[in-house]
């Protein structure tokens, strides 16, 4: 008879120790952790330790993608009350801009909005953009996430300075503030129209940490703040 065979015969008679209990107490097995042999119950033991140390280390890691969800969602609704609260249609781009690097601490933020009715034509927001940003941007059908390859968008990144750093710098950003590694890209369409509607925008966020926005991040808060952007910044559009 072999392992196998004698595996088998054990799965398919369950009452095989209730009926020879008295072998429990003699198998001895061989410890994971060292030369000495151990009983089989001491054996599950272990086991049981191993399972158990595995299951605090999984409920540990999620109770931490909890606390970051939590924070991340509380730094969303302060980020869509100050959209919000905006009243001036041309300074909404700019509170967009602004809050998600004072709230999200994203180092760069900025976007800009095409094919706006006639008040905001001339607004920075509405600056003229590259025929393959629109085709980008009507290609993408959720945030891109990943390595700055030299976006056109990239260029339209302002930096975050901090007043530390333009003292250290005599005023000036630092060189490497302006270093874009990773970036985001957000389409912004309008929301009542259909998944497939042309973009009228793009959202650009980009840090100099090649970590922060990489191709395996979730997106799902970034598709929310994409969403809440489009229906804030449709006002611009003509009617």
């Amino acid at each position: 008879m072999n392992d196998r065979e004698v595996a088998e015969y054990l799965l398919a008679n369950p009452d095989f120790f209730a009926e020879h209990a008295e072998m429990l107490a003699t198998i001895r097995l061989a410890n994971p952790h060292g030369k000495a042999a151990v009983s089989l119950q001491e054996r599950q033991m272990e086991m049981l330790r191993d399972k158990n140390k595995h299951l605090e280390r999984r409920l540990a890691e999620l109770l931490r993608y909890g606390h970051e969800n939590d924070s991340i969602a509380s730094k969303f609704n302060r980020w869509t009350m100050r959209v919000m609260a905006e009243r001036d249609p041309y300074a909404l781009p700019r509170t967009i801009a602004n809050g998600l690097r004072d709230i999200f601490d994203v180092p760069q933020a900025a976007l800009r909005v095409w094919d706006v009715a006639e008040p905001f034509a001339q607004a920075d927001f509405a600056r003229h953009v590259g025929e393959e940003v629109r085709i980008f941007a009507n290609s993408l059908t959720a945030p891109y996430c990943g390595a700055n390859t030299g976006f056109e968008a990239a260029q339209w990144l302002v930096p975050a300075v901090s007043v530390a750093d333009e003292s250290a710098s005599g005023g000036a950003a630092p060189e490497s503030a302006h270093v874009t590694e990773s970036i985001a890209l957000l389409a912004l369409r309008d929301p009542e129209g259909k998944e497939e509607a042309s973009a009228f925008g793009l959202l650009v966020m980009g840090s100099a940490d090649a970590r922060r926005f990489h191709e395996g991040m979730a997106t799902d808060f970034l598709t929310q703040i994409g969403g809440l952007a489009s229906a804030a910044l449709s006002r611009l559009l003509p009617r």
